[in-house]
């Protein structure tokens, strides 16, 4: 089926126009794509190759997911369309967690807010330090592992090596369930305890392990164990 092109369209249900007029919250995620897309192929314009990959991937989380090699091969996209979506996605990431960081950072909620727009990007889980100075305010954040976080990966020297390379004061450790569900693994509980063991060698203050996921039916998008009270 043919798709009227954007330039056939009435100007009101054009993204651009529309943003221009009436400012980014009156777009469908179809319509912002569409805008980075630019053009579509032949019989079908950008707002339904944008609507095409959003079907693809199952939602634009997903979307946003995927490798640019990988949407490149998508018909209609091609590598340089693809490396404009992964950039904006990266950037939106960016912009957040560049925002969470401004100020002090003495919450679960605060570190989730600094970490998960990045998190969510991910569809392997990211263990990562959020190294602090003694106000709590936020020095670095580093990745530590990539992979399956288990204790192999996720050794105490790895995990440290930052933390004493900044002369942190205090971290948080953190890391990703890409299925969405923050609940904690047995193996996650014998990293905390392990970590926490060390830091209190080390006297470094382990503030917290998060475990960043999805909010669902009300419920945080994240597992703090200094709040369930399992950080010893």
């Amino acid at each position: 089926m043919r798709h009227a092109t954007i330039q056939e369209l009435p100007s009101r249900e054009r993204p651009r126009e529309k943003l221009l007029a009436r400012g980014i919250d009156s777009l469908t995620d179809a319509e912002i794509l569409a805008i980075l897309l630019r053009t579509g192929v032949s019989g079908k314009n950008a707002i339904a190759l944008a609507q095409e990959l959003l079907a693809q991937y199952g939602s634009l989380t997903q979307l946003a997911r995927a490798p640019a090699p990988q949407l490149a091969k998508h018909h209609g996209v091609g590598q340089a369309k693809a490396v404009q979506l992964s950039a904006a996605f990266g950037l939106g990431a960016r912009l957040a967690s560049e925002k969470a960081s401004g100020g002090t950072l003495d919450t679960p909620e605060l570190i989730y807010q600094l970490l998960w727009q990045e998190f969510r990007l991910l569809d392997r889980e990211s263990l990562r330090v959020v190294l602090l100075d003694t106000r709590y305010r936020l020095i670095a954040v580093r990745e530590v592992s990539r992979g399956t976080v288990n204790e192999s990966l996720a050794h105490p020297r790895e995990i440290f090596k930052p933390a004493i390379t900044h002369s942190a004061y205090a971290f948080v450790l953190a890391h990703n369930h890409p299925s969405g569900d923050p609940s904690p693994s047995e193996a996650d509980l014998r990293l905390t305890r392990k970590v926490g063991d060390a830091a209190r060698l080390l006297q470094i203050q382990m503030l917290d392990h998060l475990i960043c996921g999805a909010a669902s039916n009300g419920k945080p998008g994240y597992f703090s164990f200094k709040e369930a009270g399992l950080l010893g």
